[in-house]
């Protein structure tokens, strides 16, 4: 039996969602993870135990009418050594990568895919202290301010880190990020792998909610970065969705507290299989979201790759030529009209 609770959230969602599936409007940030560049160890070989997006795939994407990808990565291999330069070869593979989705004229989320770790060691413990997390963006930084269509994304999914010991670890990163002069648009997650359903709840040294209010960024400049799976866990590592409904009440009071704090925020993660109860969850989601764009800068779906088998539940890559259920509905959403100016990837001088 549904409780109460379970009730009101299906009352707030309803209020939040627009009369039609997908809205006439539409966040102008909508696209996909393209994994590869995270996968593998430090170690590994570039072509053998981890890749980037090849230009067909980005094209694909792009002639899908997607408009940011956002772009996995190793902290580890960028950044071999704390404190230390950034590799060579490894920052013009980034690079490359970043000019490749432009040329197409998608924007970029950069995401350091580390969970809230270096290596084993959790961020804010020695040696990966607060200090060499702010090094760290602040030498990314460099590489990339102000440059249109750059987007910096703080850490992937930080998890089993009090909220207050992540929240003085982003501002670090904020801080040093701004001191090299970069006016980008930064995504802030928050801990508990940055869950929309436990956003308000008080999962490990305070509540999301309640904690990253205290972000602090000079500029003013940031959105806040979800995720929200529709398996019976959240975890996006299950084929059904007895969880749909409640990742549909989870981003529907996720805009909710969005609006009451006056912070807009980006769905940096969400996916499901071609499930009947999967897809139709999917498509209260982007109609959330769609019809609330005053505080939801856009969404990217999880995940496409050269390297995802064409087994995977939730994978949107083409493979033979057969688009996926899933891109048929992301298409769909793509092609709704965006709020004008709602996404300013370098904020102007003097703002």
């Amino acid at each position: 039996m549904r409780t109460t609770r379970h009730l009101m959230a299906l009352l707030l969602a309803a209020a939040l969602a627009p009369s039609s599936a997908l809205a006439a409007g539409a966040p102008c940030y909508r696209g996909v993870n393209l994994s590869g560049g995270e996968y593998g160890e430090r170690g590994g070989t570039y072509g053998t135990n981890y890749t980037y997006p090849s230009e067909e795939t980005i094209r694909y994407f792009g002639e899908k009418g997607m408009t940011i990808i956002r772009l996995p990565f190793r902290w580890e291999r960028l950044q071999p050594a704390l404190g230390g330069r950034l590799d060579d070869g490894e920052i013009k593979r980034l690079k490359d990568a970043v000019g490749l989705i432009r040329k197409h004229g998608m924007a970029v989320l950069l995401d350091p895919h580390n969970f809230g770790y270096y290596d084993k060691t959790q961020l804010g413990t020695a040696p990966a202290t607060n200090g060499g997390f702010a090094d760290f963006w602040a030498r990314l930084a460099v590489e990339f301010a102000n440059r249109d269509g750059i987007l910096f994304g703080l850490m992937n999914e930080p998890h089993d880190i009090k909220a207050t010991d992540w929240l003085n670890a982003a501002n670090a990163a904020i801080r040093s990020i701004r001191a090299t002069g970069a006016r980008n648009l930064i995504l802030v997650p928050g801990t508990a792998w940055s869950g929309a359903a436990s956003w308000e709840k008080d999962v490990i040294g305070g509540a999301n909610g309640t904690v990253m209010l205290g972000v602090r960024d000079p500029l003013d400049f940031y959105a806040f970065e979800v995720h929200q799976y529709l398996d019976a866990d959240s975890s996006g590592t299950h084929p059904t969705c007895e969880g749909a409904d409640a990742a549909v009440e989870a981003i529907a009071g996720f805009t909710a507290w969005l609006k009451r704090n006056h912070k807009r925020g980006f769905l940096g993660e969400f996916g499901a299989s071609t499930d009947k109860d999967c897809l139709d969850g999917l498509t209260k989601i982007y109609a959330t979201m769609s019809g609330n764009n005053d505080v939801w800068l856009g969404w990217s779906y999880w995940a496409a790759g050269e390297w995802w088998p064409a087994d995977e539940p939730f994978n949107i890559q083409p493979h033979g030529g057969a688009e996926r259920p899933q891109m048929r509905l992301l298409a769909e959403a793509v092609n709704a009209k965006a709020k004008a100016g709602a996404c300013t990837a370098v904020k102007p001088a003097g703002n």
